[in-house]
């Protein structure tokens, strides 16, 4: 008769083969911790050295100023000489319940959110068809893809100057246009002027964008169309079901890019309907707080409504990335 071995190292084995669950491994008794350096930099700290640059320039240029002006809201803040003692009294919420109560603040987000309701979804669309069919052609691509880099790279002010000779009251637009001319004219009309900003920026930009997906169409295989030719798609169900999933990160790309850069809409309004004009339809978050932290000498204010800012876009990326970016990532 034989009997079962009690011996420690085959217990172990022998219970797997029973079925049982495997004895786990735990940390070897004499297994000495890592060092406090490899911990903190870990096995290749030369790495925190080349990341260094970036790491100071995001602490100095957006981590700093968000955490200043955070502190900001919550004082009757103003500015004043350097080393000067000047009293600056806590009024907790108050910058916030004064800027969700205020008509004006009010009315610049409304004035943002038509904005980037006519911004975001021109430039998603009108980037990629652009961009596909930049992609396609033979002839003339390096002249067209910079033709439309062009705007992007050109000064604001000089483009801004032509667009108002364009769209003024006299302007070429409204000459052709002959009665049917708005009245009041594009960028003083109440109704016209955020659309026609957007309209603007729209174009300024595209060439940025364009490239995004210029890029991003290198890295979809030809075999793909090929198949989808093969099974008989055309050109514009290949574009639906071949292009379009394959440059799916590139557009959330696109999608966040332009909401963030909408949100910080400022030189535009500014210069096109002189500073938010007219009656305030084209003003802006980021022009409202110049205008109340700068011209008007309130930054307490100010910075509660950019905060505001902050919070909204982040809200609105996270809702694009959560519902248009790859739920498979």
């Amino acid at each position: 008769m034989s009997t079962l071995s009690t011996n420690p190292a085959t217990g172990g084995s022998k219970a797997s083969a029973a079925g049982g669950k495997p004895a786990r491994r735990g940390k070897r008794p004499n297994q000495a911790p890592h060092p406090l350096r490899i911990r903190i930099f870990g096995r290749n700290p030369l790495g925190w050295l080349f990341s260094a640059p970036y790491l100071v320039f995001v602490i100095v240029i957006f981590a700093y100023p968000l955490l200043f002006a955070i502190y900001m809201s919550f004082f009757d803040y103003f500015f004043a000489a350097p080393g000067a003692v000047v009293d600056r009294p806590f009024v907790g919420f108050d910058n916030y319940v004064n800027a969700f109560t205020d008509p004006a603040v009010l009315q610049s987000f409304v004035n943002v959110g038509i904005f980037l309701v006519i911004n975001v979804p021109l430039t998603v669309v009108l980037s990629l068809v652009l961009a596909s069919g930049l992609n396609s052609i033979k002839r003339f691509r390096t002249f067209l893809r910079v033709s439309y880099y062009v705007p992007y790279v050109t000064a604001s002010v000089a483009i801004i100057g032509v667009w108002l000779f364009l769209f003024n009251g006299d302007g070429l637009v409204n000459q052709i246009l002959g009665p049917l001319a708005p009245n009041p004219s594009w960028f003083v009309n109440p109704t016209l002027a955020m659309p026609m900003i957007a309209i603007y920026v729209t174009w300024k930009q595209l060439g940025f964008y364009i490239l995004l997906y210029l890029a991003a169409l290198q890295n979809v295989p030809t075999e793909l169309y090929e198949s989808a030719a093969t099974d008989g798609a055309g050109r514009l169900r290949q574009f639906f079901s071949v292009t379009v999933p394959g440059v799916r990160p590139a557009t959330v790309l696109v999608l966040l890019l332009s909401t963030i850069i909408g949100a910080n809409l400022f030189t535009e309004p500014y210069l096109l309907t002189g500073g938010g004009g007219p009656n305030g339809a084209s003003t802006t978050p980021v022009l409202l707080i110049y205008q109340q932290g700068i011209q008007q000498g309130h930054p307490g204010y100010a910075a509660a409504i950019g905060i505001v800012l902050v919070v909204g876009v982040l809200i609105i990326a996270f809702l694009q990335n959560r519902f248009a970016g790859d739920r498979d990532s």
